[in-house]
């Protein structure tokens, strides 16, 4: 069955028809696509295009395909798109009623429907799932409180903090993936039915009807627009690939700790792969898995961009390309959202290991300088000082926190007895009390702020 093939004298080719069908792509899209047009067969009689009792009969047999859909009994025979393949079934059940079903409309403001309905419940189930792998890393937080590591610049020793703060940046981070996921829904949520084909219609549609049926806060003002608009998924694919570089990040640290090298952390068994050569290894291939799909995430929002910029208005058959890369994105997000969330809480701490590596590297040296600063020392001037004593103790191969008070009066008779106490990373971590640092005390009003956002 064809839509649009009255005035052709010839058979679209075989080998054309097989390239230019999407059914295999957009058939995700069929309940969206029946939600779409009940809606629209309910305006059609609210206007007075059709009558009612032919809406109540198309109504009926598009839920009755709806709910074969659903089972997976629907028979799909060699459609050209989602969109014909339910307007066929329909008219072979209620005969030629069905051809009423695409009054006042086209597949171009179909197609935009189905998409935005479909990219507004994928925006709320990732908000969800977001809020749930925040609240499994809060857990983490909570648990670790006062676990102490080295903090890193450049991937060196900077300075202590608490691995519970650590934790903490990875929740400012999903919270704003959450508010750009929130803020494009703003935008997905405006309707295209009734724009048809670009131009509108001239029957007396009423398109905000469909709007409120299908739950749309705004219907799209300009036609042209409405039908040739893929920026909300540009935007949904955006903060996709945002938050995937994020779930990137954390995978790449939990990859580096969980290293001899490192040895902050373990992976549990249940989410480790060994190797078919090795015996003693064991991989961590959830976190791998998750930096290589962000590969895939990142390149299907450029494939968008490719796609989109240079069509001229409105509609190209082009824009059927949209949805295979679109859905796979979504697909993958939600997987590794999913994973994340049953991965991170069974990671092992070694304690022990985290603390003695944050002492490490002269980490409190900074502290010195504060310590000085405080005692009214030029801040260039502490700092010149901190460096000459740590110049001192390369010379003397010792490490700062082995240094005696007379050791550090030869540099400034600012020091006193407290000051061999700030050498210490637990008296550094304390002393982090700026708002939103990571002493103990900023931490637990963080935790307790996340716990009400999060409740």
């Amino acid at each position: 069955m064809k839509l649009w093939d009255a005035k052709f004298k010839k058979e679209l080719d075989k080998e054309a028809e097989v390239f230019t069908s999407s059914l295999s792509v957009d058939k995700k899209l069929a309940d969206y696509d029946i939600l779409g047009s009940v809606a629209h067969v309910k305006m059609l009689a609210k206007c007075k295009i059709i009558k009612g009792k032919e809406a109540k009969k198309i109504v009926s047999g598009l839920k009755e395909i709806g709910r074969e859909l659903e089972k997976g009994k629907f028979l799909f025979k060699d459609d050209e798109d989602i969109h014909t393949a339910i307007e066929r079934s329909l008219t072979e059940r209620i005969g030629p009623l069905g051809e009423k079903l695409h009054t006042g409309r086209s597949r171009n403001d179909q197609i935009a429907l189905d998409e935005r309905l479909y990219t507004k419940d994928e925006i709320k189930k990732i908000v969800s799932q977001i809020t749930e792998f925040q609240r499994a890393i809060l857990r983490a937080a909570k648990r670790y409180q006062n676990v102490i590591m080295p903090g890193y610049t450049h991937l060196q020793h900077s300075q202590p903090v608490l691995f519970s703060h650590w934790l903490l940046a990875y929740l400012e981070m999903l919270e704003r993936d959450k508010q750009r996921f929130n803020e494009s829904y703003v935008r997905v949520d405006v309707s295209p039915l009734g724009a048809a084909a670009g131009a509108g219609t001239s029957l007396p549609i009423d398109r905000k009807f469909t709007a409120k049926i299908l739950g749309f806060t705004r219907v799209a003002e300009n036609s042209i627009d409405a039908v040739s608009d893929r920026d909300f998924l540009l935007e949904t694919a955006s903060a996709s690939s945002i938050l995937m570089m994020h779930l990137s990040r954390l995978s790449e640290e939990i990859i580096l700790w969980n290293s001899e090298e490192f040895g902050f952390l373990e992976i549990d068994e249940s989410f480790a792969t060994g190797s078919s050569l090795m015996p003693q290894k064991k991989n961590p291939d959830i976190p791998e898995l998750i930096r290589g799909k962000t590969a895939k995430v990142y390149g299907g929002l450029f494939a968008l961009f490719s796609l989109m910029k240079n069509l001229p208005l409105s509609y190209n058959r082009d824009m059927q390309e949209d949805k295979k890369g679109f859905f796979e994105m979504m697909e993958i997000v939600s997987s590794c959202l999913s994973i994340s969330t049953k991965f991170l809480p069974k990671i092992r701490l070694d304690k022990e290991r985290m603390k003695e590596m944050a002492e490490k590297g002269e980490t409190t040296a900074t502290d010195l300088v504060e310590y000085l600063a405080m005692k009214g020392v030029p801040f260039r001037k502490a700092h010149r000082v901190v460096g000459k004593i740590l110049g001192y103790l390369e010379d003397s191969r010792k490490t700062l926190k082995e240094l005696t008070l007379t050791e550090l009066k030869r540099f400034s008779d600012k020091f006193e007895k407290d000051a061999l106490e700030r050498i210490k990373v637990e008296s550094s971590v304390r002393s982090k009390t700026s708002f939103g640092g990571t002493s103990p005390k900023q931490v637990q009003a963080r935790i307790r702020d996340w716990e009400k956002r999060l409740a």
